[in-house]
């Protein structure tokens, strides 16, 4: 095998070196660097070695993609654990590697002899561009090994100064942070137990001021719904990486003898021309992969605002009714349907149809609903237990607690159920697995309302992980929504095996044109739950148009969650046009590139949805709050064929502005048709609209 492994896929390089007894190490991810055989790189070999410096190492050596501190790295080492107390650094010695044939993946073995410890990296580049990395450790001693952390990382240049990762909280989550890529270690964990509402989702790195259509930047993902951490790090010799994997909690891993331990995939992603090519490869990664949802996305209605627990078999068919007629194709019903659950204080854990307040079952709803042509969905959430429930009465023992004497702090009167004691999950999995088969379910909506708090959460993670595959393996057209507080378990851990996430518990338009924003940076729009709320949010008390509500969830995975029995006919009217435009769309929304325009007014937002061939495109205008300037000016709408020449007019039912002017836009009524490269670099002018307004436009090749 060559010492220089070159791997290149869609406008991306993945170099490695491979000389020596050391551990792989990545010399270049980035921008493609065209056909060249590797015998001519290797020159870059002999031009990468940096010049020694006074105290420091006589011998610089270089960092694998698992840093080691006993080859001299100063920052987080990539392995870390004790064997009966005593630490010992790792010195990996590679004794195998392999590329499989016309594959772009290498599998390094290697081992610590004195450590005794073996260890397996998978390393590659895929179709989209991603590079994939994971790494496994084997305790190959006779006594037990207490992993502490596994911790693989991929270098940076130096040209990545700035950072962006996101924060936030329950009903407002993925919020945006940028600063400085300084000196020293910019840590993120998550300790909930979960991915986390404040998860970062991507760590990115980048040049100063890069922006969604400029800048070279460089992003990493943990694929992983448990306990995680994600970190940047710059040392004072210049060296800078982003690193991530499980946080594993002191004692928490202890590895038997030849037992192993695989760390989550790491993605990563470039983007030479900003985050829509760095979002791009991560939507055309999950577009590829053979559990992508094939079939088209259905509009979907939730029953939770329109009636929270209050169920009622003659509300829900009214709804169900009211919902068919707008244009819906799947009915959820939401939490309250279990035995003692007239709110949230009790019953879960006891997932039998309650019979006092179904006396004939689920079956009259689900026959309203397969009758008016609609697929049933049903909300669960079955890793939670109420410590009011008949299930935690019988076995208190099966609620998850480091310890015996008491139980974690309670969230949402709710406790974590054991999931890793067998009883436990064969009770949950006996449970679903009869509602599946006893009721027409085609989705289920997966909740998870609580952090772990005080528990490990490893075992926890692995086995709702089994219980999905199962439940999967078992019904293959049944999809599932993960749904935890909202948007709080999005991550590529738990999309291996569901259909989308509920982005957020708030569908306040104006914080969801937020959340979509950056939660796209990583998931395409079919995977993204947006509903149209009722006219006063529930969570925010935010009163907005029903165009701005339709016009935001309209680029994601449509829904509704709307009391519509309370609607005029007038506002059903008017929803109706927009599923209409939807279902119209959803081949180009849920296929095409998505793209967001680096406006200088931050009031005014520019996004859309490219087609693959560039043949069409929708563009939403958004005004998000008043701007300094008015009139709005122009706008440029980017991702177009640029020698092409485009119509572009308003499509409706977004075609109607409203905004403080006395004159119409002369353009606006007849459309105009631009070449591609003119719109994306000159722009048209834009209506003026009052805030928390959106209009749509529409570009067809000519």
């Amino acid at each position: 095998m060559e010492d220089l492994l070159h791997f290149r896929a869609a406008g991306t390089s993945l170099l490695l070196d491979m000389s020596g007894a050391g551990l792989p190490r990545v010399v270049h991810w980035g921008a493609d660097l065209g056909a060249v055989a590797p015998g001519r790189l290797a020159g870059l070999l002999a031009s990468d070695v940096p010049q020694t410096v006074p105290n420091a190492l006589d011998e610089p050596v270089p960092m694998g993609v698992l840093p080691q501190q006993s080859a001299g790295w100063p920052g987080t080492p990539g392995l870390s654990g004790h064997r009966a107390g005593r630490t010992a650094a790792p010195a990996f010695t590679v004794r195998g590697r392999a590329v499989e044939n016309g594959s772009r993946r290498l599998t390094v073995e290697a081992v610590d002899p004195d450590g005794r410890l073996a260890l397996t990296l998978e390393l590659g580049l895929t179709d989209a561009g991603l590079v994939r990395l994971r790494a496994a450790v084997t305790n190959t001693g006779d006594g037990p090994y207490h992993l502490d952390g596994l911790t693989p990382a991929l270098p940076l240049p130096a040209q990545a100064t700035e950072l962006l990762d996101l924060t936030g909280r329950h009903l407002r989550e993925r919020a945006p942070q940028r600063h400085a890529f300084t000196l020293g270690t910019h840590l993120r964990e998550s300790r909930r137990g979960r991915t986390g509402s404040d998860a970062t989702l991507l760590l990115t790195a980048g040049e100063a001021g890069f922006g969604f259509r400029s800048g070279e930047v460089w992003g990493l993902h943990v694929a992983w719904s448990g306990n995680h951490r994600t970190l940047a790090e710059r040392t004072p010799a210049g060296q800078a990486v982003l690193a991530g994997g499980e946080l594993l909690l002191p004692g928490e891993l202890r590895l038997a003898p030849g037992a192993t331990y695989r760390s989550p995939w790491l993605h990563a992603s470039y983007g030479r021309h900003g985050l829509d090519e760095l979002a791009g490869r991560f939507h055309r990664e999950l577009r590829a992969r053979d559990g992508h949802p094939a079939s088209a996305r259905p509009v979907t209605l939730n029953t939770w605002e329109a009636v929270y627990f209050d169920h009622d078999l003659a509300t829900l068919e009214r709804l169900a009714r009211a919902a068919a007629e707008v244009g819906a194709e799947r009915f959820v019903l939401d939490d309250g349907w279990f035995r003692g659950r007239r709110n949230d204080h009790a019953g879960l854990g006891d997932w039998y149809v309650d019979p006092a307040v179904w006396p004939d079952g689920l079956r009259p709803l689900t026959d309203t609903v397969r009758g008016l042509g609609m697929q049933f969905g049903l909300w669960v959430e079955p890793e939670m237990v109420n410590p009011d429930s008949d299930l935690a009465r019988a076995h208190p023992d099966w609620i998850l607690a480091d310890s015996p004497s008491r139980l974690p702090p309670a969230s949402r009167h709710q406790q974590v159920l054991d999931l890793a004691r067998p009883e436990a999950y064969a009770y949950v999995r006996e449970r679903l697995d009869t509602l599946l088969r006893e009721h027409p379910i085609d989705y289920l909506k997966w909740d998870h309302n609580r952090d772990l708090v005080d528990a490990a959460a490893h075992h926890q993670t692995t086995a709702t992980y089994r219980l999905m595959d199962e439940l999967r393996a078992r019904y293959p057209q049944l999809e599932i929504e993960s749904c935890a507080s909202g948007g709080a378990r999005v991550d590529l851990g738990v999309l291996e095996r569901t259909d989308r996430v509920w982005t957020s518990d708030c569908i306040d338009a104006l914080e969801r044109q937020h959340i979509q924003r950056w939660t796209g940076l990583l998931l395409p729009p079919e995977l993204l739950g947006a509903h149209v709320g009722a006219p006063v949010a529930h969570t925010t008390g935010r009163r907005h148009t029903l165009d701005f509500r339709a016009g935001t969830a309209l680029f994601c995975h449509f829904g509704i969650e709307w009391d519509l029995t309370a609607a005029s006919a007038a506002e059903r009217a008017r929803l109706a046009e927009w599923v209409a435009l939807y279902r119209t769309l959803r081949p180009l929304l849920h296929s095409g590139t998505v793209v967001r325009g680096d406006h200088p007014d931050p009031a005014l937002w520019v996004h859309g949805v490219v087609a693959q061939d560039a043949g069409r495109a929708v563009f939403a205008l958004v005004q998000i709050a008043t701007s300094v300037q008015s009139p709005a000016g122009r706008v440029r709408l980017p991702g177009l064929e640029p020698d092409a020449d485009y119509r572009l007019s308003p499509l409706a039912p977004g075609d109607r502005p409203e905004g403080p002017v006395s004159s119409p836009l002369p353009w606006w009524e007849r459309g105009v048709t631009l070449p591609g490269r003119v719109l994306a670099k000159v722009g048209v002018q834009a209506p003026t609209l009052f805030p928390e307004r959106l209009v749509l436009l529409e570009a067809v090749r000519q």
